[in-house]
């Protein structure tokens, strides 16, 4: 029974690198080996070592996935680094409930959030500690890290929206973020 008492949180932050500790808590992480095909220099791909970590997730889960009216929370910690001259990024995805909204935010370092929309019009937002990116229902998205060190962010999301992977990972964003001559730049696919 809960009733008048006062209880800690059953999750933390530890605010000096964003990662959560306590229940409820799922994780994943991404090594060059699991992005076959997200990048588009095949050659320098096949050079990186497959275990270069890449990016990882931590995420609240307190509902079931598919709850409406629930939130998940979470921390995505992307590597600095390249293929080629393409920056390390997240896989990207569309919400499976095309509706659903999500925000993202920039804790430390520095990097891109690329969004691309229905029509497969793409741009790109800068990501650094304080920024916020409301990202609409019906708008894929990625996140890029375009400095020299960890680039973290945070997120919020309905847990009815879902992920839609495979539509990128068919098709792919109509722009990559691309390192020209040190500046950070959308070239169209």
């Amino acid at each position: 029974m809960k009733h008048l008492q006062i209880l800690p949180p059953s999750t933390v932050i530890d605010p000096l690198n964003w990662c959560l500790r306590g229940s409820d808590i799922a994780e994943s992480e991404k090594r060059m080996k699991h992005l076959t095909g997200v990048f588009k220099d095949i050659g320098a791909f096949e050079q990186m070592d497959p275990e270069q970590l890449v990016y990882n997730v931590q995420a609240h889960l307190p509902v079931p996935e598919g709850t409406s009216g629930g939130l998940y929370f979470g921390t995505t910690i992307v590597q600095p680094g390249k293929v080629g001259g393409e920056y390390f990024m997240t896989r990207g995805h569309f919400h499976a409930l095309e509706d659903r909204a999500e925000y993202y935010w920039g804790v430390q370092g520095e990097g891109m959030l690329i969004l691309m929309n229905r029509e497969r019009e793409s741009w790109a937002e800068r990501m650094f500690p304080g920024s916020l990116h409301y990202i609409r229902g019906g708008v894929a998205h990625r996140i890029a890290n375009t400095g020299a060190a960890a680039l973290i962010i945070g997120a919020s999301w309905p847990s009815d929206a879902g992920h839609n992977y495979d539509e990128i990972s068919q098709h792919g964003f109509s722009a990559r973020l691309l390192d020209v001559a040190d500046s950070p730049t959308l070239i169209p696919e």
